[in-house]
């Protein structure tokens, strides 16, 4: 299996980072723009797609600041990638952006980065902040 590449994209948004870590930890926040439902017991959080369901293991979270998965098929394969939300504030101008970090193939990165666009823009429609 050829190594993934790991790329980052920043999303500004225009939303309280309380608020925001809402959407990006709880199953109840990332169903409304993540994936059509999300349960989660204990660490491993099931997101659910129509009719497929891909589970994740939560690696760490920082209240307020970030959360951590590894999809479980990247784990069972002894693979070290996992994908990131951050949530970043701008010191001076207070403004706030989503920081991904994720994996993907070399030829699919473009088409990673397309699908986080489209996934981010889901929750800014939701945040009422497009």
């Amino acid at each position: 299996m050829d190594d993934k590449i790991k790329f980052n994209i920043e999303f500004p948004i225009h939303a309280s980072p309380q608020l925001l870590y809402q959407y990006i930890s709880t199953p109840s926040g990332l169903s409304e723009w993540f994936s059509d439902n999300v349960n989660s017991r204990g660490e491993l959080f099931t997101f659910i797609w129509d009719d497929s369901e891909e589970q994740a293991k939560l690696l760490n979270k920082k209240s307020g600041e970030r959360v951590k998965f590894r999809w479980l098929e990247d784990e069972e394969d002894d693979q070290s990638y996992y994908f990131e939300i951050r949530i970043q504030v701008d010191e001076i101008t207070k403004d706030v952006s989503l920081i991904v970090t994720d994996f993907a193939e070399e030829d699919e990165v473009d088409e990673a980065k397309m699908l986080w666009d489209n996934q981010i823009s889901s929750l800014k429609h939701v945040l009422g902040s497009v």
